[in-house]
């Protein structure tokens, strides 16, 4: 009987009966892999989240983050308390386990956001922008969401850091709202990123709910090619390659003089770009930037942002807070890119669809597909792809400056 009274003290089933609130961790994460392996919904990014999750919630494996409060200090396992800082990475390993010397070392000190912006430049073609750059502006616009979340977040009691943090969400980009969290509201960073990294897996769902229910027919049914024809436009570019490569070195230069702190997401993400558009000269560099290194740094972050969802850090009143004003603020930003193009129709002899607005996300290149594939429900010659990209690639930069822009108020 002793040994039958060890064996299953050795397992995690006597925790699991003590403690059921575990049971709903797992079934989130069955959730989630489900989305990312059967709905197909950002795999990349969901399947690690996912499975962070279910390996951080089984009691002994000792695989979840400790989250250290505001002064910096966790609880170790055997009661005492030490400052995360003070600490070198071989005795957080040692005491604290694999995943918190993970995400301690690569996640908590800011390393894998602009290494990500790095890769997402050397995958990213800026020439739907550039041939569109008026179309630009509804990218600008969609980071409207940021900032209404955040003074709505400040009315329902959180810190203005807190809200900051909260509102970076509706930028629809992870690394931007890690980045930011861990300048802002470390503290908040496990709830924030997951909320980002859900959201952002759920472009296809939340999209076409918002556009359903700020978008008229007559409006989806815009064919911007028959726009093109009715109305050319006057200037075209005679030299893109020229201009590719002069662009990211542009931006960097123009955010580093106006927003400083916008420099290590935007400026990353102008190299990655740089390196791609001169072309066979750098090729090994984009090949290692866009994926070996991508690649890796995806898993990291996704299994480190997973195991920071415990029981102690998700289930509470403050984490429900910031899923719900995560997504106003995804939902707020969507509808503001929209109704920036219902003005400018208002104006304007040359008529704009409506999901143009709605894609400017960070969420690339998901959100464009989404709606390019709205629009031809309602017109099969209604390709809208090359448009959206204009201002979903827009968005990329405006949620970046804009994080910038908190940090620098708040920080």
């Amino acid at each position: 009987m002793n040994i039958l009274e060890k064996l299953y003290q050795m397992t995690a089933i006597s925790n699991i009966v003590d403690d059921p609130s575990f049971l709903l961790m797992y079934l989130i994460a069955f959730v989630l892999l489900y989305l990312g392996i059967k709905k197909h919904y950002e795999p990349l990014l969901l399947v690690p989240i996912a499975f962070g999750v279910l390996i951080a919630n089984f009691p002994g494996g000792g695989m979840g983050v400790v989250a250290a409060n505001g002064e910096g200090m966790v609880t170790l396992p055997d009661g005492t308390l030490r400052n995360i800082w003070e600490m070198p990475l071989h005795e957080i390993a040692h005491d604290l386990g694999l995943m918190n010397f993970l995400y301690y070392m690569l996640i908590k000190t800011g390393f894998l956001p602009p290494i990500i912006f790095m890769g997402v430049g050397a995958l990213t073609d800026f020439g739907p922008m550039l041939r569109n750059l008026k179309l630009s502006i509804f990218g600008a616009g969609a980071q409207f969401g940021i900032f209404a979340v955040l003074i709505t977040a400040i009315a329902l009691g959180f810190t203005p850091q807190e809200a900051a943090s909260l509102g970076i969400i509706g930028g629809a980009d992870g690394p931007t709202a890690i980045f930011t969290t861990i300048k802002l509201a470390p503290h908040l960073l496990g709830p924030i990123a997951i909320a980002a990294y859900s959201y952002m897996a759920l472009v296809p769902v939340i999209i076409p709910l918002v556009v359903k229910l700020t978008c008229s027919k007559k409006e989806l049914s815009i064919n911007m090619k028959e726009q093109d024809k009715l109305y050319p436009p006057k200037n075209e570019v005679k030299n893109m390659k020229t201009l590719k490569i002069i662009f990211p070195i542009a931006v960097t230069t123009i955010v580093a003089i106006i927003v400083p702190s916008a420099v290590p997401l935007v400026g990353m993400l102008m190299f990655g770009n740089l390196i791609k558009e001169i072309g066979a000269d750098t090729s090994r560099l984009v090949d290692a930037a866009g994926n070996s290194i991508m690649n890796a740094a995806t898993i990291f972050l996704g299994l480190c942002v997973g195991a920071t969802m415990t029981t102690e850090a998700f289930l509470n009143w403050q984490t429900i807070g910031i899923v719900v004003c995560g997504f106003l603020a995804f939902a707020f930003s969507i509808a503001s890119g929209i109704c920036l193009v219902k003005i400018f129709n208002l104006f304007s002899k040359k008529k704009i669809n409506p999901l143009i607005g709605a894609t400017g996300l960070s969420a690339v290149p998901m959100a464009s597909r989404v709606a390019n594939d709205i629009a031809l429900k309602y017109d099969s010659r209604n390709h809208v792809l090359n448009y959206c990209m204009a201002s979903n690639i827009s968005g990329v930069i405006g949620s970046a400056v804009a994080a910038g822009v908190l940090i620098s108020f708040l920080g």
